[in-house]
């Protein structure tokens, strides 16, 4: 089979035609890589062959170079295997490559051009770093000025853009001037192609962060902003949105530097921007001042941090948003009410966009948005158009999140009984905005709330509209939850003085209702979903009052669950199957519920619980089910303790597959965290397990294929086993100490953040299982193996602790393993490891910490103190 007709059937639509091709195709690159890349170059460049197969022949170029995968490590990994395998290609087929590419930007067709340009930088992108093709830059920039090429000019500032995106600028840094020259040039109002302006438009959004040497100097920066706000007021629609995108991430990338063109032009230039009849440019208008609001907040909080260390921010607020507050605030409210009934509800428009800046500038401008908007609120909330009542309601929805509760709770008061009113109106989207409203008020404002006044109404009408559609049904479910976490709370703070909680009269009548919405047999936006989520939160916050209403829960969710697991062979299709895997992990997640509430007192239905999970375990292939019937399973341990134990035989055949299981991430997470559970439970009985257990897990460890994140837990679990079974843990303690005195040595590339980021994460896991190892041992006739581990076990608190970034949780962890330490040998067996000058330091030290922390610190220090006197 030649290369065009490999090339087509990799576009087929017939899946096992396009699978084959693939498969032949990658079969060649590994045979013969060589002649793979030549062939692909050669039939992008020929201007004779199908624009079809020029592009499939460009995407199989560019994914030669460039690894593309969901997991970031093995992309990494891919990537480098790609890169190399470029780099050792000789130099005649990697220079005939690269012609054929550069001959292929030219050409007429600007998709093949197109993708020519995708397959430059993924080029540029491997050989730049290795100082390999550095006169690329310079043939693109001679491209920009050579002969009247449109197409040409299009397809070369894709290519810089693309090249400015992936590569890091200090490779570039010498260049970046002329390159920043080039997209600026096409991107001037005087350029008389409108497709070489939107090409510069596009290539000057994926070089802003590459160009920001340029954007400290006040003349460059000057230069940019103008052909950029231009841009906004260019004739081509497309222009006009890729000018205003570029307004938003320079907003976000720049935003200390903006005041003076906020005053000068971008004030007025986003405003109108946010009037145009053109969705596509309001759209964008709106999102700048979104970006604004973000940026604001994030600042906002910063400033809170500083404030605490008694420091000024490194970023100082410019109040953009409460500065152009009444100018913004009337677009915004007009925007609203443009929405459309017939539309998606999943579809991004105006009117949603508008909402949520409304949101986020309530967040940024606290109180100063009330009297902004109430007006609005109380002249449109009773209008005969639906737009306008669904406005309103959307308006008072999105502002309730901001300000502070005491502004907020009369305006609450005053408009509940209009709002519960109108979850009856005519129209459905304002239905749905009520819904929601209620829900945000049940959520953010349940102090507002007065029991004997408003609950009584409020869950009529939520409960009343559980037989509307299935978007109010959902809405109206989260908001039924959020009175159930949020007046729980309350309840369970106040603790047993009070003998009901004040949802107990409703609480029967709502598990109910409830129930009764999860009979459903679809699950059209998410209803039944959020009705399993809401009666989960019921059976959580009940009282004592309610715990037979948990218990007829429990035994309905059985039913059902055994009702599924007999109607599998029934299952026809996908669809089928899927809604069938849905259903049973929102029951688990009701039973995880349900066991957690009733603790021990789940042990009448014990075996039903148990029969059933393993009835699921065995039958289900999906590991998203698997992974929730393990949870309950470790929910049931935790909760019936050494009562568990007749069911540990049946259940390990199950649970050693799933922790091997190393490609799937999440299920063996949870297997291992199982593990922790069933430890925990048995205490000591455990021993029996612990020997498989360590095998099994230690392998996992050594593995090539499992993510190192899941390592984490991994180190966690054996504290676990060792806290179980104390003494018993004698065997695996050498091997597991160096397992982790090793894992704790690993040093990070302080510029590698999100290695420093695992590290941390690592440093953790490490010392939980310290900690559990020391506790399972301290206090037993075994005590004394510890004492060859405990200068490794110092040596990883001190590298903890001299790391500046590290998260408070690990001083916790390090300073309670100290304490552990200095409590497990209190007769000076340690005291010369104990009186390091660092460690004296540290327990002195006077840096801020929470209380759970200072608790901690004080308690290390007292055992210190008694271990070396």
């Amino acid at each position: 089979m030649n290369a065009a007709e490999l090339l087509t059937n990799s576009l087929s639509p017939v899946a096992q035609t396009r699978q084959d091709a693939t498969a032949q195709l990658e079969a060649v690159a590994r045979d013969n890589y060589p002649g793979y890349v030549a062939t692909l170059s050669s039939e992008l460049a020929n201007e004779a062959q199908t624009t079809t197969i020029r592009n499939a022949a460009g995407i199989a170029l560019k994914n030669a170079l460039s690894a593309r995968l969901k997991h970031i490590i093995q992309e990494s990994t891919r990537q480098l295997d790609y890169s190399n395998r470029w780099l050792a290609l000789p130099a005649e087929p990697k220079e005939q490559v690269k012609q054929d590419v550069l001959r292929a930007l030219a050409s007429p067709s600007q998709k093949a051009g197109g993708v020519a340009a995708q397959v430059v930088a993924a080029i540029a992108a491997v050989e730049l770093p290795n100082n390999q093709w550095p006169e690329i830059i310079e043939i693109l920039l001679r491209f920009m000025d050579g002969p009247d090429n449109v197409s040409l000019k299009i397809a070369t500032l894709q290519a810089i853009g693309y090249i400015c995106e992936t590569i890091k600028p200090e490779i570039l840094s010498m260049r970046s001037n002329e390159i920043l020259t080039a997209v600026i040039h096409g991107a001037r109002k005087e350029e008389p192609s409108v497709d070489v302006q939107l090409a510069a438009i596009n290539a000057l959004y994926n070089s802003l962060e590459f160009v920001r040497d340029n954007f400290e100097r006040e003349g460059e920066r000057n230069y940019i902003m103008q052909v950029v706000c231009e841009a906004t007021q260019n004739p081509s629609v497309p222009v006009q949105v890729g000018a205003f995108e570029c307004l938003v991430r320079i907003m976000s990338l720049y935003y200390d530097k903006m005041a003076f063109y906020m005053e000068r032009a971008l004030f007025g230039l986003t405003v109108l921007g946010m009037k145009h009849p053109e969705e596509s440019i309001s759209l964008q208008a709106v999102e700048f001042w979104s970006t604004v609001c973000e940026e604001e907040i994030e600042l906002a909080i910063e400033a809170s941090e500083a404030a605490e260390y008694g420091e000024a921010p490194e970023t100082e607020s410019k109040n953009f948003a409460k500065i152009a507050l009444p100018e913004i605030i009337p677009v915004l409210l007009g925007l609203l009410t443009r929405q459309d009934e017939d539309a998606d509800e999943d579809e991004w428009n105006v009117s949603m966009a508008a909402a949520t800046c409304l949101a986020l500038l309530a967040q940024t401008v606290a109180d100063a948005i009330v009297p902004a908007v109430i007006p609005f609120i109380e002249a449109n909330i009773k209008a005969a158009d639906w737009h306008q009542r669904e406005a309103a309601v959307m308006t008072f929805g999105s502002i309730l999140d901001g300000p502070d509760p005491t502004v907020l709770t009369p305006l609450v008061t005053q408009a509940l009984p209009i709002l519960v009113d109108m979850t009856r109106d005519e129209n459905l989207l304002v239905k749905d905005t009520v819904a929601w409203t209620l829900g945000r008020i049940c959520d953010l404002l349940v102090v507002a709330l007065k029991p004997d006044e408003h609950l009584h109404p409020l869950i009529s009408a939520l409960v009343n509209a559980l037989e509307d559609k299935p978007r109010i049904v959902a809405n109206c479910c989260w908001a039924l939850m959020n009175l159930s976490d949020q007046l729980g709370s309350f309840y369970e703070e106040e603790g047993p003085t009070l003998s009901s909680g004040p949802l107990a009269p409703y609480y029967e009548g709502i598990v109910t209702a409830l129930l009764r919405v999860t009979d459903g047999t679809d699950n059209e936006s998410n209803f039944r979903t959020s009705a399993y989520e809401a009666l989960a939160s019921y059976v959580t916050h009940a009282g004592p009052e309610s715990i037979t209403v948990v218990q007829n829960t429990a035994l309905a969710t059985l039913s059902r669950m055994e009702q599924l697991l007999g109607m599998q062979n029934q299952l026809l299709g996908i669809d089928d199957r899927n809604n069938w895997n849905e259903l049973q992990s929102n029951l688990c997640s009701v039973l995880i519920s349900v066991v957690r509430k009733l603790g021990d007192g789940i042990e009448p239905l014990a075996d039903q619980i148990m029969t059933v999970l393993l009835g699921l375990i065995q039958s289900s292939k999906t590991s998203t089910v698997l992974e929730d019937a393990f949870l309950v399973v470790g929910t049931m341990a935790a909760a019936l303790e050494v009562k568990f134990s007749p069911y540990i035989q049946a259940f390990l055949p199950f649970l050693y597959p799933a922790l091997k299981a190393h490609e799937d991430t999440q299920l063996c997470t949870v297997a291992i965290g199982v593990i922790g559970d069933i430890s925990r439970a048995l205490g000591e009985q455990s021993v029996q397990y612990a020997g498989p257990f360590m095998s099994v897990l230690l392998e996992s460890l050594s593995s090539e294929t499992l993510n190192r994140n899941v390592k984490i837990p991994i180190l966690s679990c054996f504290g676990d086993i060792a806290l179980a079974i104390g003494p018993g843990f004698e065997p695996y303690l050498d091997h597991t100490m160096n397992v982790l005195r090793q894992a704790g040595s690993i040093m990070p590339n302080p510029m590698d953040y999100e290695l420093v980021d695992y590290v941390s994460q690592l440093r953790e896991g490490i010392l939980e299982a310290y900690t559990g190892t020391v506790t399972g041992l301290k206090n037993t006739e075994k005590v004394q193996l510890l004492l060859p581990y405990v200068q490794s076990m110092l040596e990883l608190v001190q590298r903890c602790l001299a790391d500046e970034e590290r998260p408070e949780s690990v001083v916790r962890l390090s300073l309670g393993l100290v304490g552990d330490l200095a409590d497990a040998f209190p007769n000076g067996e340690i005291k010369q490891l104990l009186l390091a000058e660092w460690l004296a330091q540290m327990l002195r030290a006077k840096t801020r910490l929470s209380s759970d922390t200072k608790k901690t610190l004080r308690w290390a220090r007292e055992m210190v103190k008694r271990a070396t006197a």
